[in-house]
């Protein structure tokens, strides 16, 4: 009689009938799924109707369940595996054939990729490695597109105070690196509003803010800060329409320069991130596990180590159309994110790790033909896997696998199901302490790795989130673009770290603020020491006469001093070493002025 082979589904339906004969179970053969470990003698010469009675019983670790087990009870040993059965033919419906793994090892080729940094770094300071991301060509794009913007704005509001006499000055590029060094500078210290920041109150005062920038300054280029010319945007509904034009040029700028100056090592993960948003936008997304919940969402690409973000993709919506290069055609939307984030590093021997949401049987097949390979948790109804051996419930602290072609499906009971799909592991298992205590579990070694690698993400907006300089806006791309800033940061202090810094993040944070705040010595007092009090410093302020206008007679300034006294008194005197160049009188005001934290 010719042999028939079962798939995993009709076997445990074989083993589970009592309506079988005992002929037609020995012409007949399906999958043996008896564990070795409870294997014995007598078990030999039991006949085959009371071996599957027994091994029906409740309690049984092999019990109506068609797939190899691992019991923890003894850790340290493994449960052999019965011996491996050759694959069923497809099915008639297309259906997928799994089979049981025996001491199962993919065939993983040599990482081939280059991983660390790409550029040049001898001599390099902290300011030096953010400036390679925020480099002049953006800072000069910056100033052109603010100044437009003004000009813009200007021309359509005649009765702003833009357009007053002195509302509005062209900004400089200097003037835009300070700036930017406030608004991140906001992340280290937290107020209320941004007003805050340069109030007078000794609760909230901070000399910083008023020496390098009057607060009126601040929000006029706040107000103008632009990316991109709105006139040439072109309207919705024209082929070339992108949601994204606002922010589109330092999208396109991050986007090069991070995949320019860093290469990740081979594990790299995708995932996510939210930059919280709640105002009206059509492509907001809602995210209950992430803190901030609403916002815009990106994917991200990192490097799972460090956390460096090599290529990222801002959410537009779901009617955008994704087109990656030579995307294969099976794959859904979810596929084509991964592939487009991923495509960078083909045929290097990547090893990728996914959550559920990217998980696909096509998805892993497709890298795993270009020499990718990929780990991450599945949903146990995706499409393509068994669904008898994942109903069956299993003791906590077990193990069950299955195999098909280069796929390896691992299910592990914890609080609750773990089902895990991989082309990177085999079906070993590794020991593991437990939180709190002495003891060992054994789990799975994909499960081991998934929890030490998958984190890349997650990693660098930890590292953030303290410092987080984001402030509440109208404009959503305002909120996108300081991100994007603020994950430059993150990676440039990474290659710091490649080249050989021992500092800390915010130690790094600090050195770069103090440069973009005060590049300028004479605006900061000749010197970059004292930053936090640069007013009251001590010999580094010196007097002036106020410039003519051209008109008659002396020009005159208020007394600041005088002023707070409530004593209206004018003068020919100024400080021309602060930013502001405040009128005081030379007979004491001006000595108060530089020594007293109440002006």
């Amino acid at each position: 009689m010719d042999r028939r082979l079962f798939t995993v589904e009709e076997a445990c339906a074989q083993m589970l009938s009592d309506t079988e004969s005992a002929s037609e179970d020995e012409d007949d053969p399906t999958f043996l799924l008896s564990s070795a470990s409870s294997s014995s003698s007598s078990d030999d010469d039991e006949p085959p109707r009371r071996r599957r009675r027994r091994q029906a019983e409740p309690g049984s670790p092999h019990a109506r369940d068609p797939v190899a087990s691992t019991s923890t009870s003894s850790p340290g040993t493994r449960t052999s595996f019965p011996a491996h059965q050759p694959s069923a033919p497809e099915p008639p419906s297309g259906e997928r054939v799994w089979c049981i793994p025996v001491d199962y090892q993919p065939v993983i080729p040599e990482f081939v990729g280059n991983p660390g940094i790409q550029i040049p770094t001898v001599g390099f300071t902290e300011i030096d490695y953010f400036s390679f991301f925020f480099s002049n060509p953006l800072v000069n794009l910056m100033v052109e597109q603010t100044n437009l913007y003004a000009q813009q704005f200007v021309a359509q509001h005649p009765g702003s105070f833009l357009a007053k006499p002195g509302g509005w000055t062209p900004v400089s590029a200097a003037e835009m690196r300070t700036f930017w060094g406030l608004v991140l500078h906001m992340g280290l210290v937290k107020k209320p509003s941004a007003r805050h920041y340069w109030s007078g109150d000794v609760l909230y005062e901070t000399p910083l803010y008023s020496t390098a920038m009057a607060r009126t300054r601040f929000e006029a280029i706040r107000k103008c800060l632009h990316y991109a010319n709105n006139a040439a945007c072109p309207p919705r509904g024209d082929p070339a329409y992108d949601r994204l034009y606002k922010i589109r040029p330092i999208i396109d700028h991050f986007g090069a320069a991070f995949a320019q100056a860093y290469v990740p090592g081979r594990e790299v993960a995708v995932d996510e991130s939210l930059v919280a948003f709640k105002g009206r936008l059509i492509f907001r997304q809602y995210i209950p596990s992430k803190r901030a919940r609403y916002g815009v969402k990106l994917y991200k690409i990192c490097e799972s180590t460090s956390g460096y973000t090599y290529k990222f993709r801002v959410y537009e919506g779901r009617d955008s159309r994704i087109q990656p290069p030579e995307c294969p055609p099976t794959l859904g939307v979810s596929g084509k994110l991964v592939w487009d984030l991923v495509h960078p590093l083909l045929d290097k021997g990547y090893h990728l790790y996914v959550d559920n949401f990217y998980t696909s049987i096509p998805l892993f097949q497709a890298l795993s033909a270009r020499s990718t390979f990929a780990c991450g948790t599945v949903r146990k109804n995706h499409r393509g896997l068994p669904t008898h051996p994942l109903q069956v419930p299993i003791p906590r602290g077990e193990t069950r696998a299955l195999t098909s072609d280069n796929l390896l499906l691992v299910r592990y009971k914890d609080k609750r199901d773990v089902l895990m799909l991989t082309t990177i592991h085999g079906n070993g298992i590794t020991p593991v302490s437990v939180r709190g205590t002495a003891a060992t579990v054994l789990k799975p070694d994909c499960i081991v790795d998934y929890n030490r690698y998958m984190g890349g993400v997650d990693l660098s907006d930890q590292v953030l989130t303290p410092y987080n300089a984001m402030r509440k806006t109208r404009t959503w791309y305002k909120k996108v673009a300081v991100y994007l800033v603020q994950v430059a940061m993150y990676n440039a202090f990474v290659l710091s770290r490649c080249a050989g810094s021992t500092g800390t993040f915010l130690h790094f944070y600090e050195a770069v603020l103090k440069d973009l705040i005060f590049s300028d010595r004479e605006r900061a007092g000749r010197s970059t020491s004292g930053i936090g009090g640069a007013r009251v410093v001590p010999g580094q302020h010196f007097p002036g006469v106020v410039p003519h206008t051209g008109k008659r007679g002396r020009t005159q300034k208020k007394c600041r001093v005088c002023r707070k006294r409530g004593i209206r008194k004018d003068t020919t005197t100024q400080c021309d070493t602060c930013p502001d160049h405040p009128g005081l009188c030379i007979d004491g005001c001006f000595r108060e002025y530089h020594t007293s934290m109440e002006y």
